[in-house]
């Protein structure tokens, strides 16, 4: 096979390697041996991909979301680089060429990002030369990281707000009796000590898909006695671990008594349901 040489952009922060295949990475390497890279490449962001690329041993990497696919396999390889403590984002192909690698650095906008991304504050949204720099910059890396990334989407006179966060278990004294919590683990039984520990206002959940026996709804009846009024999102709709995912992408898919008494109804998008639940 072809030896295929990748388009060089080098700054004082480093070089970004932008090739238009992951398959082209291996032979590139074997040689030109290289490593700390900023490596781009207009191949699909999986788990195939990822071994490829890992053989430059890249500081960070960009590769092309293909539409997400079937079991999320066109952005997989985001996790495989993070548990390699490799940052590493897709790029939403509507907005950049198969193939392209030149394209997908000129015109790609992110789509998703891994959380060792995240934390050096890429996020979805951004272009992909932006990004590609400032992987090697630094330059948008937050003071502090909050690992539970606690956003509060709105606060109303009387001071209640709508909070994300990744799971019931990050919530905050300050929740309590208070605010409504986007959360986004499953709403199982093992769940039900946190809501009466945190008492939230209201919350939302992920339904985990609900399960053998309905059990990933099961606290929603739970916490009924409790007064709490709760709600869960079909786990199709939105990202498990993902308390933002949760509220901006959310259908809801069950509710308990006292969320439906609030005006909550299966079908609602998450964002509805909250903002009845803050009233």
């Amino acid at each position: 096979m072809a030896l295929h040489l990748p388009t060089l952009h080098e700054t004082p922060a480093g070089r970004t390697l932008v090739f238009d295949s992951a398959t082209h990475v291996e032979a590139y390497v074997a040689a030109h041996p290289c490593q700390g890279d900023v490596v781009v490449n207009a191949s699909y962001s999986g788990v195939l991909c990822a071994r490829m690329v890992m053989s430059a041993r890249p500081r960070a990497v960009i590769g092309l979301d293909c539409a997400i696919g079937k079991d999320g396999a066109g952005i997989a390889g985001l996790w495989y680089y993070e548990a390699l403590g490799v940052p590493a984002a897709a790029t939403d192909t509507m907005t950049a060429e198969m193939g392209n690698g030149p394209d997908l650095y000129d015109n790609g906008v992110i789509s998703r990002v891994n959380d060792a991304a995240q934390r050096l504050g890429i996020a979805p949204g951004m272009r992909v030369r932006d990004v590609a720099e400032a992987f090697k910059t630094g330059a948008l890396k937050p003071a502090t990281f909050d690992p539970a990334r606690r956003l509060v989407i709105e606060t109303n006179p009387q001071g209640r707000s709508i909070v994300c966060t990744d799971s019931i278990a990050f919530a905050l004294p300050e929740d309590r009796e208070r605010n409504v919590l986007c959360t986004a683990g499953h709403t199982g039984r093992s769940v039900v000590d946190y809501f009466r520990q945190f008492r939230p206002w209201a919350f939302i959940c992920s339904d985990g898909g609900i399960g053998k026996n309905q059990s990933g709804i099961s606290a929603l009846q739970d916490v009924e006695a409790d007064g709490i009024a709760g709600a869960s999102v079909d786990a199709l709709t939105a990202r498990m671990g993902d308390g933002q995912s949760t509220y901006f992408d959310g259908v809801i898919s069950a509710a308990n008594s006292v969320a439906r008494a609030k005006g909550v109804r299966v079908g609602q998008t998450a964002r509805e349901a909250a903002a009845l639940l803050l009233k």
